[in-house]
């Protein structure tokens, strides 16, 4: 009998461009770096400003898949309940879904367990727009899986590991109403109390931030000014750099520089937990300095010389404006308290 030959591939629906987005040179900057380095990446930044359209656009310019991940994504897919397309075999997955999620949605579950949103984005793009409107649960499910690359799902009656190496993308506004920050672009007056924007950006744990490797602040531009811009680059052209940068960082280490990192990190954390860790008020290791709970709180986390963020994540006030610094604390031999981190962080416009 003649050998069976497959079948020609059906072509794949067409993917959004970055040419469509105009402006935004420093958010597009930092997509083409997370691209590039396989990094999780957070845009902050009122509404309208174009941060799911270049969410939407990062899948387009990552390095195309091999033959071992897009196995991997569409025997993953398979499970799903909606199947597995064979039209975007060999496409890297974007998965969005509803802030209205649950924990099991996202990391999966069931009876038998199905894969979750984390595990049908291997080797994809994970998409969470209004990251803070996400239960806390479902945020800090993420954390283990962002670190490690895959997930266990554990029952009763059985057990089920699913490879969960995705490339987290979010969004959020800096404030409830949105529009702290963005008079000058779009007229409208932020109407939230430092204390409700506070609230609102303490819905992220700090060792969920912690994983988010670039934050980036999408400003608002006047519409006039949008329109008088020429069309951006497009994504062909910007996904030749990105793999000619991918493949530049796999000869030299081996892996993306996001994995590089996250190794480094675990080594440093293993030092860390070993010779630093300390409680409230005793004194540390090296002597010189003794932690204090930041927001001057019993209950809250510790802080360490070796560890400049609060668990909590404050967002104090400092000179009267609103800073994404933390409100760690330190007391230093003479007695003297001064807050560490904020030098880190750059102030939000007012």
């Amino acid at each position: 009998l003649p050998r069976a030959q497959p079948l020609p591939a059906a072509p794949a629906p067409p993917a959004p461009d970055l040419r469509d987005v105009k402006g935004q040179a420093a958010a597009k900057r930092a997509l083409e770096i997370a691209a590039a380095g396989a990094h999780s990446l957070l845009f902050i930044g009122p509404p309208g400003t174009g941060k799911s359209m270049l969410a939407l656009r990062l899948a387009g310019i990552l390095p195309p898949m091999d033959e071992d991940e897009a196995l991997a994504s569409a025997a993953l897919q398979g499970l799903a309940a909606q199947g597995f397309d064979a039209r975007i075999f060999g496409v890297r997955p974007f998965r969005a879904p509803h802030h209205s999620a649950s924990s099991v949605a996202l990391v999966g579950g069931g009876s038998p367990p199905r894969p979750g949103e984390i595990s049908l984005a291997h080797g994809g793009v994970l998409f969470l727009d209004e990251l803070p409107e996400f239960t806390r649960s479902a945020l800090e499910a993420l954390r283990e899986p962002l670190e490690s690359g895959h997930i266990t799902i554990s029952r009763a009656a059985r057990q089920a590991a699913f490879p969960a190496r995705f490339q987290l993308v979010a969004a959020m506004n800096p404030c409830p109403c949105g529009y702290l920050g963005a008079f000058a672009a779009t007229g409208k007056t932020c109407r939230c109390t430092p204390d409700g924007i506070a609230r609102y950006r303490t819905r992220l744990s700090g060792p969920l931030l912690d994983r988010i490797d670039l934050q980036v602040e999408v400003h608002a531009v006047k519409p006039e000014a949008l329109m008088a811009q020429a069309d951006g680059e497009e994504s062909a052209a910007v996904a030749l750099r990105v793999a000619a940068a991918r493949q530049r960082q796999m000869q030299r280490q081996s892996m993306p520089n996001a994995a590089l990192y996250r190794s480094r990190t675990q080594s440093r954390r293993n030092v860390t937990t070993q010779s630093t860790r300390t409680a409230f008020g005793s004194p540390s290791t090296s002597g010189a300095e003794k932690t204090t709970p930041c927001c001057s709180s019993s209950t809250v986390g510790w802080i360490s010389p070796a560890r400049t963020t609060c668990s909590r994540r404050c967002w104090p006030q400092v000179d009267g404006e609103l800073s994404r610094g933390t409100n760690g604390v330190t007391e230093t031999a003479n007695g003297q308290r001064s807050p560490i981190g904020l030098q880190t962080y750059e102030m939000l416009p007012p």
